[in-house]
């Protein structure tokens, strides 16, 4: 908890607005209301979610980002720690893992937040810009779960229509 109390305070700012899961002050219900708001003015809502996403974080790419926000050595060590922390089975024996957040975890979802803000769907991202200064990881956002409303040209504008 500790973690999650020095870090979020310094990556929170740099989210998206539009950007509701698991963090402070926001809520699904707010998410709900923002997309119902803006898909009276569409026809089509295209719902998308992202299968095994806490299972399938890549470390190398979460720590980077970590290292982006956060300069306190010990914060880096945790995280770390708990990235690496391998999976005891319930016969006892120990998987290593090498992917994923712990399930659980406080800082899991700061963590995943972390990611989607950076690493969007890219696997392959850089941090380098062309003239080969370091830089921060790519901030451009790519909504990969959540709700997306499309309007055709020949629909109804709805957007005064009580919800």
């Amino acid at each position: 908890m500790v973690v999650k109390m020095h870090l979020e305070p310094q990556v929170e700012p740099h989210f998206h607005p539009d950007s509701y899961g698991y963090r402070p002050g926001r809520s699904a219900l707010d998410a709900v209301a923002t997309a119902r708001e803006r898909c009276w003015r569409s026809d089509w809502v295209i719902d998308l979610d992202i299968k095994g996403f806490f299972d399938n974080l890549d470390h190398e790419l979460v720590m980077k980002t970590v290292r982006h926000h956060a300069k306190a050595p010990w914060v880096l060590l945790y995280i770390e720690r708990w990235l690496k922390a391998p999976v005891q089975k319930q016969d006892g024996s120990r998987e290593e893992r090498t992917k994923g957040s712990p399930q659980g975890s406080v800082v899991s979802p700061l963590l995943a937040n972390l990611f989607m803000h950076y690493y969007p769907g890219k696997k392959d991202a850089q941090d380098t810009s062309p003239n080969g200064q370091r830089e921060a990881p790519d901030p451009t956002p790519i909504l990969l779960a959540g709700v997306i409303c499309i309007r055709s040209l020949d629909a109804p504008d709805l957007s005064g229509h009580p919800v």
